[in-house]
């Protein structure tokens, strides 16, 4: 059974036609390492997300297309999501615990997630500043620590991006063999096999790409300054 298969047999199982029902259908289910859980829990926050202006428009779900690839032909199950969004009156920190609660014994799974909020947020360009509520909102749900928070928030909007640290998730007095085991263990949580491994679906591993340029960089950047600085 294709992704998207196992996403529209989440769909039907949701008698009831809200975003709640889906999520409790998948709950149901207790999925585990399953793309679809993945992709529907990220489709229904990003559509939550989109709705914090008051209305979806179809320019969003493109801009969700181009981060999340799939095929033309289902589009409408992706649509069918984003209108349930726009119908339920669910807020969006609803669906966020619904979704720390169904990963809650995965804490890097919902570290992928935020992940990729991050890149939806920032679709246009712009991080807008409900977009930034939502995302801390998410975090929140999430558990995510300050240091992962400092960590991931780097890596996509630049901040501390003089300080490689951050973007390493590191204080500054770690010492060089803590600097390397951190920089190993980041590259592994961030290989595509690890990635899929977890969950996330193959359409979604690109993030890895963004995500390892920035690691080898803040390492790079680190050990270097370390050499200058003897």
């Amino acid at each position: 059974m294709t992704l998207w298969q196992r996403i529209q047999q989440f769909l039907e199982e949701a008698r009831e036609r809200t975003l709640g029902a889906v999520m409790d259908a998948i709950r149901a289910r207790k999925a585990r390492r399953d793309a679809a859980v993945f992709s529907i829990a990220l489709i229904a926050l990003s559509a939550k997300m989109a709705k914090a202006d008051g209305f979806v428009t179809d320019e969003e779900v493109v801009a969700f297309g181009d981060f999340f690839a799939f095929p033309p032909e289902e589009a409408s199950k992706v649509r069918m999501v984003y209108n349930l969004a726009q119908e339920d009156v669910a807020g969006f920190d609803l669906y966020a615990r619904q979704v720390g609660e169904l990963f809650g014994d995965e804490p890097t799974i919902l570290e992928d997630v935020l992940d990729c909020l991050f890149h939806i947020a920032l679709a246009d360009g712009v991080m807008h500043p409900r977009e930034m509520e939502l995302l801390r909102e998410a975090a929140e749900a999430f558990s995510i620590s300050p240091a992962q928070w400092r960590r991931i928030s780097a890596a996509h909007l630049g901040a501390d991006k003089d300080d490689p640290y951050a973007v390493l998730g590191l204080s500054h007095d770690v010492s060089d063999a803590e600097l390397k085991k951190a920089y190993y263990k980041l590259v592994k949580d961030t290989h595509p096999d690890t990635l899929i491994a977890r969950g996330v679906p193959a359409e979604l591993v690109k993030i890895s790409e963004g995500r390892m340029a920035a690691i080898n960089t803040a390492y790079e950047k680190a050990v270097a300054e370390r050499k200058a600085a003897v």
